[in-house]
């Protein structure tokens, strides 16, 4: 149990053994496996950047399922704070749902159109039309909340 401690440290410090087959098979007869596999998941949800307005069009406008556009900031630590835990709870929907990104700074004609006056804000985007707004840093349960009831008017 030890050596494979000390295996896996190694192994992920990226140090280099000099007698690799023999450590190795080691490691093989002492684990019981001779052979290591990695799998990969499948992505859970679509997230994009918005690049300009024909971008939002095609994707956020154009979208056959609901979008929520996340207006930011890369300045604002609200946003920061916001990001991974919109994320999470897209993901939880598992594709029923896609986040749009859009950086004011970068977007400014965008954040206009969308009377984004602070960040972060939160648009809920389905068929084309805009459904629901939410202002400010969040926590997950409001997130969730606004995630299902968006999915709810479908």
């Amino acid at each position: 149990m030890q050596f494979q401690t000390i295996l896996r440290q190694s192994v992920l410090r990226n140090f280099v053994v000099r007698h690799s087959k023999s450590v190795n098979n080691l490691a093989a007869s002492a684990s019981g496996y001779g052979q290591r596999n990695i799998s990969t998941s499948k992505v859970q949800f679509e997230s994009f950047k918005v690049q300009d307005p024909k971008d939002f069009e095609r994707k956020v406008m154009g979208s056959e399922v609901p979008v929520i556009v996340d207006f930011f900031a890369t300045w604002c630590n609200p946003c920061r704070t916001l990001g991974p835990r919109l994320e999470s709870v897209i993901a939880e929907k598992k594709g029923k749902v896609k986040l749009a990104k859009v950086d004011i700074d970068e977007n400014t004609d965008l954040a206009l159109e969308y009377e984004v006056a602070s960040v972060p804000v939160l648009l809920a985007i389905k068929n084309g039309k805009v459904e629901m707004r939410l202002v400010g840093l969040q926590d997950t349960d409001k997130l969730e909340a606004f995630v299902n009831q968006v999915l709810k008017k479908e």
